[in-house]
């Protein structure tokens, strides 16, 4: 009981809250099971790279299995050519590779070499209209964040297929995740099946309750 105990039950209620907010204590966190994935490589460019077994994984609604087969990436709103592009047809097209680190607001991360379509190429495919100023990423579970049309043009952001070089297993997003460098990990939206472009800003899972909708990496975590 907290009878006479000024304070106490309002700390208890913000501890609670805060229990809720962080992403991933208030959602399930995938554990990774496989110890050695076949093909896995362990160093890109002279880094070190985190095998996937060890990287930690927060989602929603738990891993999605999508049917590579009939999957398609639907990509719409503000462009000239809406398309729907199958898996094949997303890795017929030019690849890039990076090393990115992704670090989550909860303070661990991990350093991964990651392969997939660049966006610009896409948007090239699809062309922009001039007055789209958002991009919404929309996942199968339900998840979804926007970034800002211009982070993603300027720094080439590529949604991935690949990590580390093996196919993304279900629990790492297969068959994309975003891989948005600089920001936190809540903007690394994986399971993507469908990209909108807006001339609204737009509060994802995670913004529409407070957390920073610009998260930069080191900036701060909640909007002020």
């Amino acid at each position: 009981m907290f009878v006479n105990i000024p304070g106490t039950a309002v700390l208890i209620t913000l501890i609670f809250m805060l229990f809720i907010l962080v992403p991933g204590c208030g959602c399930i966190e995938d554990q990774q099971h496989t110890a050695n994935i076949s093909g896995e490589t362990s160093e890109f460019e002279g880094k070190m790279l985190t095998p996937i077994s060890k990287q930690r994984n927060n989602a929603i609604e738990g891993t999605q299995y999508i049917d590579r087969d009939s999957y398609e990436l639907h990509i719409y709103g503000l462009v000239d050519r809406p398309v729907n592009l199958s898996y094949d047809r997303l890795l017929a097209y030019p690849s890039v590779t990076r090393f990115v680190r992704l670090d989550c607001v909860e303070g661990w991360g991990f350093d991964a070499k990651w392969t997939g379509v660049s966006l610009n190429t896409l948007f090239n495919e699809t062309g922009v209209d001039s007055a789209a100023t958002t991009v919404i990423f929309y996942s199968a579970d339900g998840y979804s964040t926007g970034l800002d049309l211009d982070y993603l043009v300027e720094n080439d952001i590529m949604l991935a297929y690949r990590i580390n070089d093996v196919t993304l297993p279900a629990d790492r997003g297969f068959p994309l995740q975003l891989v948005a460098e600089g920001k936190y990990g809540y903007k690394w939206a994986k399971w993507i099946t469908s990209i909108e472009l807006t001339d609204e800003s737009y509060k994802g899972y995670w913004e529409s309750v407070g957390y920073s909708n610009n998260a930069d990496v080191g900036g701060p975590a909640f909007e002020r």
